[in-house]
């Protein structure tokens, strides 16, 4: 196993934690909201894919640090799982620029007006509930990783490695299922972007 990195502070971690998850969260909801109309010299959607590609590219970390700590290659799993930490952030600011930027599309929006008509929602069928569930599940689950991904980390740079073993068992799959769900999202909507 690997030495500790931070000193163990478990009360100002948890402030830290709580504090920059709830801002991270309430930044995102309130940022959502509005869109900038401005023009730009390029397609805003740009960030749709950096999105789906930073998501993407933090499921493969995820999954080859998994594999990393299994063959208790320790140090490789550190280092990726910092990684995948990394694009997190990257991530976050991609998400808000393109939200800021290109605002919302509706999924079977077909003549991209903004609305849906019964025609349209007739025309997608199904596979608007199919993306709902996957969207909705995204959403709930990426607003309330944040926290458990960084305990689980704290848990590891403190060197507490059964705490985090413990937290990583539930950590893990959550954060690969919104890393995952991302690039299907953005799959399936991009067609009704404007």
């Amino acid at each position: 196993m690997l030495q500790a990195t931070l000193t163990k502070n478990d009360t100002k971690a948890k402030q830290l934690i709580w504090i920059f998850s709830v801002v991270v969260f309430l930044a995102v909801v309130l940022l959502s909201n509005f869109k900038l109309n401005i023009s730009l010299p390029f397609n805003v959607h740009i960030f749709a894919q950096i999105n789906a590609f930073i998501n993407a590219t933090i499921a493969i970390l995820l999954v080859i640090a998994l594999v990393a700590v299994k063959n208790k290659n320790f140090q490789l799993h550190k280092k990726l799982m910092m990684a995948a930490l990394i694009f997190s952030v990257l991530f976050l600011v991609s998400y808000i620029a393109h939200h800021l930027l290109a605002g919302e599309a509706k999924f079977g929006d077909i003549n991209h007006d903004g609305l849906l008509s019964p025609e349209e929602i007739l025309q997608v069928g199904s596979l608007r509930t199919v993306y709902l569930i996957i969207l909705l599940t995204h959403i709930f689950l990426a607003a309330v990783i944040l926290p458990f991904i960084l305990f689980t980390a704290y848990r590891a740079l403190i060197a507490e490695y059964p705490a985090h073993k413990k937290l990583a068992r539930y950590t893990w799959p959550l954060w690969f299922y919104v890393a995952v769900t991302g690039p299907i999202i953005y799959l399936m909507i991009s067609p009704y972007y404007r």
